[in-house]
């Protein structure tokens, strides 16, 4: 992608930043955030992206271009928890500033969440069409945030002409932030912390490292349409949360402890048919992935880690 002017919300998050880093150095990209993270802040800047300091719940964005060919919108403001109407405003309001300002774009992508859908057995594998209307016990408030934006987002893409894609995203993963939920976990298991997991078998996810949302977002744009699309937007592998860290224990050499009850974070599996025919597969497994990520990020593993992968390789060569 070359040539693009290029608006990014959220510019420190798990797919924000990396896609800003990667598409500046061949076109302009202007990149919110409230960037807590300084750091964050200045690698974007060195890799050519222009940072504005942007607050969802409290700045307009009246000094901004109007006319960006592509915008990418992954900002979200969670909530307290306990405050429903405030956070479904914020990110109500906060979307629709953002398409009116845009509306001559040539693609809008929302980043939305799986946690919007309505729990149903933990084997099912969620499509589009499911039901929607999903619990967060951990943060209540964090599916109204993504329903009301994605709310916004269809009625604008058709009141505005303006082509958009909903991309409804599993867990991202990757050496740029917290890590995302991979990381936080393994961070929890340094620390001597137990790991909470379901009373019975585990949850599952579809793993997305960040190297597949880099490649895949260009795609999605190209994907936006009026009325806008929704799409699923995970890894191609069903990935076990209490294997996950069985795993992460196996490389580091860090013990897991689990913690067997009824409040784990609850995570979904998605149905991906949607997602394959417009875009095609993933490229990065989790294993490889999980692997890359917790050498880039926890550098005192990263010798034990590459033995334990040469060794496995080694094994399954024979």
């Amino acid at each position: 992608m070359q040539g693009k002017k290029i608006l990014v919300t959220g510019g420190t998050g798990q797919v924000a930043r990396p896609v800003a880093e990667a598409l500046a150095p061949d076109n302009e990209v202007w990149c919110l955030g409230r960037f807590g993270d300084p750091d964050a802040r200045k690698a974007l800047e060195e890799r050519g992206a222009r940072t504005v300091t942007w607050d969802m719940a409290a700045d307009g964005l009246e000094d901004l271009p109007r006319d960006f060919t592509h915008v990418l919108h992954s900002a979200v403001h969670r909530g307290d928890g306990r405050d429903f109407e405030e956070t479904a405003r914020v990110n109500a309001v906060g979307t629709a500033r953002l398409m009116t300002h845009c509306s001559s774009a040539e693609a809008f992508l929302y980043v939305s969440s799986g946690v919007i859908y309505h729990r149903a057995d933990s084997t099912h594998r969620y499509r589009e069409g499911d039901p929607l209307g999903g619990a967060a016990p951990w943060l209540p408030t964090y599916p109204i945030a993504k329903l009301s934006a994605e709310g916004v987002v269809r009625g604008l893409a058709e009141a505005l002409s303006l082509p958009a894609v909903t991309a409804r995203l599993n867990i991202a993963y990757g050496p740029y932030g917290h890590g995302g939920m991979p990381m936080i976990l393994f961070d929890q298991m340094r620390r001597g912390q137990p790991c909470a997991v379901p009373r019975e078998g585990q949850n599952y996810c579809n793993l997305l490292h960040t190297d597949d949302v880099v490649r895949q977002v260009p795609l999605l744009w190209d994907a936006a349409r009026v009325p806008a699309r929704v799409v699923n937007w995970g890894g191609d592998e069903e990935v076990g949360v209490t294997d996950l860290l069985g795993y992460m224990s196996a490389l580091t050499g860090v013990p897991v402890v689990l913690e067997r009850g009824d409040h784990s974070r609850e995570t979904a599996v998605f149905d991906h048919e949607v997602r394959r025919g417009l875009i095609g597969g993933c490229s990065v497994g989790w294993r490889s992935g999980i692997a890359r990520t917790l050498a880039e990020m926890f550098e005192e593993y990263r010798d034990r880690i590459e033995r334990y992968a040469d060794e496995h390789a080694a094994g399954m060569s024979e």
